[in-house]
């Protein structure tokens, strides 16, 4: 059994805890779109730490920003961020 996500946004910021995998991937990429600002000069801060596991339909949501948004990864996310090549291509704490 997964461990549901929980998804809250902030000013300029997107807190995710739980796991993010293909069925959810979704509700992760429609709450991050909609956190980023409209005219794309804002950065939003991602925040991860709470984040126990995330597979390929996760990362993708991610990539799809990658110009746009900083990482905060805890221990168990931050080796796939850095394995995916994320960790290199965001800006990444």
């Amino acid at each position: 059994m997964s461990t549901p996500l929980d998804l809250t946004a902030g000013p300029a910021s997107l807190t995710a805890v739980g796991e993010i995998d293909m069925s959810n991937a979704g509700t992760f990429r429609a709450a991050l779109d909609a956190a980023l600002t409209p005219d794309g000069t804002a950065i939003l801060t991602v925040d991860l730490t709470g984040v126990e596991y995330i597979d390929s339909s996760g990362l993708s949501c991610l990539f799809e920003h990658v110009e746009r948004i900083r990482l905060v990864a805890g221990p168990l996310v931050a080796p796939v961020l850095t394995v995916s090549g994320l960790a290199d291509i965001t800006r990444f704490v």
